[in-house]
């Protein structure tokens, strides 16, 4: 707030004041979000913007209408993949702001299809650059072995596209199937309708739900599983997923979105079909059959595929690219109106 009214008396402007007094008095938040940004816009005078998510465009609409500054949007995850179509109204709204947009970073290839349902121009500038890390954080588990119980593990919030409904029905398979297990769900503690789950499946012995936890737990707890779930229905390319590759937890993942860009044919990992219960089963099972040399070949091969797909350092020079080439053709578009 005090932030906001600084900026006000910097300009110089009654008129400006005087609105940032009424907004603060009035408790006007996003109004005072907002006013926080032109500010900032103006001061700066930016070549390029970057928004991280299509949730945001709505605070750059007049900037985008203007075409003065280019900007970059990214594709991600829910918003991106599920949203624009199970609300008609979203997609309506991204379909006709997407054409303004100058250039696009997709995470992975499939969620850069499905950017192009929602608009999909002869001259829309794409590129698909994955998340990079700083491998010096991933240190590659040198001990691993297979638990007895298998210790299965999986981290996100709980919401129904991560599919932990599916991840539950398969705990009951293996339970019945007489399957040694642990399952552990961090960001699962609270939700009602899995706690609903384990209790009616019978699995409050072989199931745990944990709250979130800092990072560096989670990396603990890594390296203390067997095997990380990633039951979801769908997904952009998911950082926990390249998170256990690159520290040598191996992984068995439903196909969805980029997933199959992280793990093909069995080399770094296993997948399955979303929503199969069945085929997850049956896939952990045949883990617990495989040989210590098999699982250490998967382990470093996924490895590996980090280092060659997921770098920090390439993921800032194919960022770089992009904003050159979009400063590039957005100058040129306007030099042609």
């Amino acid at each position: 707030m005090k932030t906001t009214l600084g900026y006000a008396l910097q300009s110089g402007s009654i008129h400006k004041i005087a609105l940032t007094i009424k907004n603060l008095f009035q408790g006007s938040k996003k109004q005072l979000q907002e006013q926080n940004l032109r500010f900032v816009l103006n001061s700066i005078q930016p070549d390029i913007i970057h928004l991280q998510w299509p949730s945001v465009i709505s605070w750059f609409e007049d900037i985008l209408q203007e075409q003065k500054t280019p900007v970059v949007l990214s594709q991600r995850g829910f918003h991106n993949n599920v949203r624009p179509f199970v609300e008609p109204e979203n997609f309506k709204y991204l379909n006709e702001w997407y054409p303004k947009i100058a250039g696009f970073h997709s995470v992975s290839k499939a969620i850069a299809k499905n950017g192009d349902k929602i608009w999909g121009g002869g001259n829309k500038l794409n590129k698909v650059i994955y998340t990079g890390l700083q491998l010096q954080d991933f240190s590659f588990l040198q001990e691993y072995k297979v638990s007895t119980p298998l210790q299965l593990l999986s981290v996100g919030r709980a919401h129904w596209i991560k599919g932990y409904d599916y991840a539950l029905q398969t705990c009951c398979i293996l339970k019945v199937r007489k399957v040694p297990f642990h399952y552990t769900i961090i960001g699962g503690a609270g939700d009602e309708e899995l706690q609903f789950l384990i209790s009616d499946f019978g699995l409050q012995d072989c199931v745990s739900l944990m709250g979130r936890v800092p990072q560096k737990e989670v990396f603990r707890m890594m390296g203390e599983a067997s095997l990380l779930l990633m039951p979801s229905v769908e997904e952009g390319v998911p950082n926990v997923v390249v998170e256990a590759m690159a520290l040598g937890l191996p992984v068995l993942s439903t196909d969805c979105g980029g997933v199959p860009e992280l793990i093909e044919g069995g080399v770094e990992g296993w997948v399955v079909p979303i929503r199969d219960p069945e085929a997850m089963a049956v896939a952990v099972m045949n883990f617990r059959e495989l040989s210590l040399e098999k699982i250490e070949a998967v382990r470093l091969a996924a490895r590996k595929k980090v280092e060659l797909q997921h770098l920090e350092e390439d993921m800032v020079t194919a960022m770089e690219s992009l904003y050159f080439e979009t400063l590039s053709s957005f100058s040129h578009l306007k030099s042609t109106k």
